[in-house]
């Protein structure tokens, strides 16, 4: 069965799509562009070299940039192409195909990074599923951190937006609170109408 991911990435990209994925930051990277925000967002929370998850890594771009940081790093996508990409770039690194709804590495980690709006293209009713297996990846005292679009301009082809009160109660069930919510990767303040949402996942303070 094809994915929502890889059903959405062909229709926009082209049957070519993971390589076109990698051209377009790398090209950006070219002209100047600061692509390493993710990664930039992870070393202001914690310093190397703790351990990251980069779930959802597709081409691998944050979790290269967070290895030549200094941060141990395993990245797991679905996509087995998109791994070819992150594996030509950094053949040294970690990379693991999975499903974020069914994984297990049995390893921990001090940050579980999901970006690139790898939640709202989870497959439909797995949301529960997927939190729980990030969350048993996590090590005590670890953070979940998501970013991802809230609506149709910052999304995909038509993959539909995920509330954030959903992915809230999910982690909720899971023992995690929304400690902390951010509206771009360079930390500004969150606001609803701008259509984008980091937000970190830990455990509530006692």
């Amino acid at each position: 069965m094809t994915s929502r991911w890889e059903r959405i990435a062909r229709e926009t990209a082209g049957d070519d799509y993971a390589r076109a994925y990698a051209d377009r930051f790398r090209s950006l990277s070219e002209r100047g562009h600061d692509i390493h925000g993710e990664a930039s967002f992870v070393a202001e929370m914690v310093a190397p070299p703790a351990r990251v998850l980069d779930a959802g890594c597709g081409t691998g771009r944050v979790a290269v940039r967070l290895a030549e940081l200094g941060y141990d790093v395993v990245g797991v996508d679905v996509d087995a192409s998109m791994l070819d990409q992150a594996r030509a770039a950094a053949p040294e690194l970690d990379w693991r195909l999975g499903d974020l709804s069914s994984f297990e590495l049995d390893e921990t980690f001090d940050v579980v990074l999901v970006a690139g709006n790898t939640i709202p293209l989870l497959e439909p009713g797995t949301l529960l599923d997927a939190c729980e297996r990030l969350v048993n990846h996590l090590t005590p005292g670890g953070v979940v951190v998501c970013g991802y679009g809230l609506d149709a301009d910052h999304l995909p082809g038509d993959c539909p937006p995920t509330a954030l009160a959903d992915v809230d109660a999910a982690f909720g069930v899971l023992g995690l609170d929304a400690v902390m919510r951010y509206g771009t990767w360079e930390g500004d303040a969150f606001d609803p109408a701008e259509g984008y949402a980091i937000t970190l996942y830990a455990e509530p303070r006692r």
